[in-house]
């Protein structure tokens, strides 16, 4: 088992081995596998490349992100420029309903509205953190209800982790009150928990997806 001070080194190896991501002004700090990153980066996305990084490393936990973003002169953007960019893109996405709206100020975009999916309030919210000028997304887009009995739910969310993670479904518990589904136990990896989030939130009728009890046991 890798000590703090191992997964320490690996994780700033691992955000300097990434392209994506501007590691200069970003700290690192481990307390029982747990990392957190602290500082700076230029771009909104870079946020999510710098925790995909961490999650990368064998031995981490956890991640804990507090970093800020600060744009440089040349990414810099009015809020009408920033909801200008975010309409156009937003309308020629195919995954994206035209139903969600979006609110600037200061480079914070609000996003809101009611999607079917989770996967199209994710792909909104993608699209936005990659437009110049954005410093955070603030997602308050809504999934609609839909008549379905939480037993269904639960079977199908079942089924299909034993289709992904068959070894992770062992080791969950899985509660449904209505549309909302509450994960818990453990998990190998962060490729494991994508998975597993993954299935509960494409089954039909989920509204809202409980995770936070979800752990990765390195």
């Amino acid at each position: 088992m890798k000590t703090d001070a191992q997964i320490q080194t690996d994780v700033i190896q691992e955000l300097k081995w990434d392209p994506s991501v501007t590691h200069e002004h970003i700290g690192v700090a481990v307390r029982d596998g747990i990392v957190t990153l602290a500082g700076t980066v230029p771009t909104c996305i870079e946020k999510i490349h710098a925790e995909k990084a961490v999650q990368r490393v064998g031995g981490v936990n956890a991640v804990v992100e507090k970093i800020d973003v600060k744009i440089p002169g040349s990414f810099l953007k009015d809020d009408q420029d920033i909801a200008k960019a975010i309409i156009d893109q937003l309308r020629w996405h195919v995954q994206v309903p035209d139903v969600v709206k979006a609110t600037v100020e200061k480079g914070w975009v609000e996003l809101t509205g009611e999607v079917d999916w989770e996967y199209q309030r994710r792909a909104a919210e993608n699209v936005v953190r990659g437009l110049a000028g954005v410093r955070g997304v603030l997602n308050k887009i809504g999934i609609k209800p839909r008549p379905v009995h939480s037993y269904e739910i639960k079977d199908k969310i079942e089924h299909a982790l034993k289709r992904a993670a068959e070894r992770e479904a062992r080791n969950l518990t899985i509660d449904v009150q209505g549309g909302k589904v509450t994960l818990s136990g453990k998990v190998r990896s962060f490729e494991d928990l994508a998975a597993v989030r993954g299935a509960a939130w494409s089954a039909p009728g989920v509204t809202f997806v409980d995770d936070d009890n979800l752990r990765v046991a390195a």
